[in-house]
């Protein structure tokens, strides 16, 4: 027992010296990496959200954020940059790798991070707001997104929808407002915003846009070393120089979310969802198709709860694969044609506001409304098909059927039909050795007659 005890102290203390916060293991600070690669959508918001709570847990000196985004959607960067505001760890914004930008939602969020910086090479700016999502516009028309465009206000400039001036102007005092908090140019800001204005790495830090230009992690580090920053309310002043830098991948819950969340896929999965459970039900056991289409539909309607998109253009969508359903087993061309109408309307309507690569694709939508019509109208003809074909079940699909006598007297006796031996009845003689078919069931006794000559001969 005094052997057992000791030992058990023994691993309580190596536990506690090795799970302990105040180890010399895990008081070493670290630099975190985590890279935003692609547009910015919700399953960024994700990943920066986080990073940041694991920066914060391992007490990490700072965060680096490294972008290469053509920009995203505003509800997804607004997220990220309130996140970044209240992280109590440094943010050091980093565009790269050579080659990379952040424009449009990605200089938003650069202008938000405590440090600003850029590798040779890239660039950053257009950050203009898209326009807002609906039916597309004839060239030089009018439409309900705003008036021609080669219409003119008071002032000489192009008349713009009002709710357009709205985003903009709100664009214009974020990106300001940002600016001020971490002493940046907000004139060119506004600039960018107002004008799609682009600036290169070296452009960007002489007009005092990003603090310093770097080739790698390592010189980051090196240049951001002794900087003050504002981290949550509060002066830090970094220490940086020589840290170690470990990078934070993406998990698989994070990758998925990516994927989903493209609008082109969200409605891909609905429709498999759909057409999975409609399988289901006009074919039950086969499992599969019900199993499959359950989980592709929560998906796809989980993805777009996270997009902001316009219900009335989801409902639409809803409407219009729900008519070409109905055309399929009970076709009247008409719900086809208006099924496929409010598929496209409701395609063209279901983002509220479109941003870089969160744009419906009608290189997908035009084929899976075709392929959607295209399978309802394959339905409807195998419908009307066996609408007119004879029955293939129960007593009617007996008649005509030929049968073999097994034993007759008089006017009955015993028949074999589809292999089953049946009583059998017939209104004319009938010897042993006759050819006979069915003419009709009744109370599980066949009707027979002899075959004519003709039916005789071409079975013999």
């Amino acid at each position: 027992m005094t052997f057992a005890r000791v030992a058990l102290l023994a691993a309580a203390f190596v536990a506690v010296a090795v799970f302990s916060p105040f180890s010399s293991a895990g008081s070493e600070r670290v630099a975190l990496s985590v890279a935003i690669d692609g547009a910015i959508g919700p399953a960024s918001t994700r990943q920066l959200e986080e990073a940041l709570d694991v920066a914060a847990r391992r007490n990490a000196a700072v965060l680096i954020l490294q972008l290469d985004t053509p920009g995203g959607l505003v509800t997804s960067m607004r997220e990220m940059i309130a996140d970044i505001l209240a992280s109590p760890v440094p943010v050091i914004g980093y565009v790269a790798p050579a080659g990379g930008h952040a424009a449009s939602a990605g200089t938003y969020i650069l202008y938000a991070t405590h440090v600003a910086a850029m590798a040779p090479g890239t660039n950053l700016g257009a950050a203009t707001p898209v326009e807002m999502g609906g039916l597309p516009s004839l060239p030089g028309g009018e439409n309900d997104n705003g008036p021609a465009k080669d219409e003119k206000d008071a002032t000489g400039r192009p008349a713009g929808d009002a709710m357009m001036a709205k985003v903009t102007n709100d664009a214009v005092a974020l990106i300001r407002s940002l600016a001020e908090l971490r002493g940046r140019n907000g004139d060119w800001g506004e600039k960018a915003v107002r004008e799609a204005a682009s600036l290169s790495a070296n452009a960007a830090l002489q007009e005092h846009v990003i603090d310093f230009v770097a080739h790698d992690s390592t010189e980051l580090l090196q240049l951001a070393d002794g900087r003050t920053v504002d981290v949550a309310g509060k002066k830090e002043v970094l220490a940086t120089k020589g840290l170690p830098v470990e990078t934070l991948e993406p998990g698989w819950f994070i990758q998925l979310l990516a994927i989903i969340t493209d609008p082109n896929t969200a409605i891909i999965l609905m429709l498999v969802g759909v057409y999975g459970i409609i399988f289901e039900f006009t074919s039950p056991g086969a499992v599969a198709p019900g199993v499959i289409g359950t989980i592709c539909l929560v998906l796809g309607l989980y993805a777009l709860n996270l997009l902001p998109i316009n219900y009335t253009g989801l409902a639409l969508m809803l409407l219009g694969i729900a008519f070409l359903v109905v055309e399929a087993f009970n076709p009247t061309v008409v719900l086809g044609l208006g099924g496929v109408a409010a598929f496209l309307f409701g395609a063209a309507m279901l983002l509220r506001v479109e941003g870089p690569g969160f744009a419906m694709s009608w290189a997908i939508i035009g084929p899976a409304a075709a392929l959607t019509l295209g399978l309802a109208l394959l339905t409807g003809t195998y419908v009307w098909a066996a609408r007119r074909n004879p029955p293939r079940v129960g007593g009617e699909a007996m008649r005509g059927l030929p049968a073999e006598i097994l034993d007759w007297q008089g006017r009955e006796g015993h028949v074999l039909a589809q292999g089953e031996r049946w009583r059998a009845k017939a209104d004319e003689p009938i010897a042993p050795g006759d050819s006979v078919e069915v003419t009709d069931v009744s109370d599980l006794v066949l009707t027979v007659r002899r075959r004519d000559a003709a039916r005789n001969g071409a079975k013999q």
